[in-house]
């Protein structure tokens, strides 16, 4: 079975997350898109909320679950027998960063974790969740950033008044 995992923060998430997830949706038998639980990240939805939002925004895309994990993306994706990682590239910037990780991962896990890197479609290349908080801190439009039902649950976050 030619199985794949989208592990990211997805904090919250956007849709240019989305258009990785339907694309490679459509590459692999199955993806498990995966929250990762980073301790270290002052997070805007905890990973119960996260992974509930993904769940509902990828329902209608029958090969793709939902989890969550913590510690090495090589262990989590050694005790789910998968050995691929999908990752999202926006710009050059974000492909050192990733060539660097998929390098330590292929690595670390002796050749059983490769990495395919699937280029932002160039309506999202713009987005990041970091702006999206920051746009809606400010209370901001966001609604071109997120599916819909995610701008009122990032916008109750930052206790703005509902759009």
């Amino acid at each position: 079975m030619n199985a794949a995992i989208y592990p990211g923060s997805f904090d919250p998430l956007t849709l240019g997350h989305l258009d990785v997830i339907k694309r490679a949706s459509q590459m692999f038998d199955t993806l498990t898109v995966s929250v990762l639980d980073n301790k270290a990240k002052n997070a805007l939805f905890s990973v119960e909320e996260r992974v509930s939002i993904l769940r509902r925004a990828t329902e209608d895309l029958q090969n793709v679950t939902v989890d969550s994990f913590n510690g090495l993306l090589i262990d989590y994706a050694k005790q789910k027998d998968i050995h691929i990682s999908v990752r999202g590239l926006r710009a050059i910037t974000d492909f050192e960063y990733e060539l660097q990780i998929a390098q330590t991962n292929r690595k670390l896990s002796n050749g059983k974790l490769d990495t395919v890197f699937l280029t932002t479609s160039l309506e999202y290349a713009y987005l990041s969740s970091s702006s999206v908080k920051e746009i809606a801190s400010f209370n901001g439009d966001i609604s071109q950033c997120v599916p819909d039902f995610v701008v009122e649950l990032v916008y109750k976050k930052f206790n703005n008044i509902e759009r």
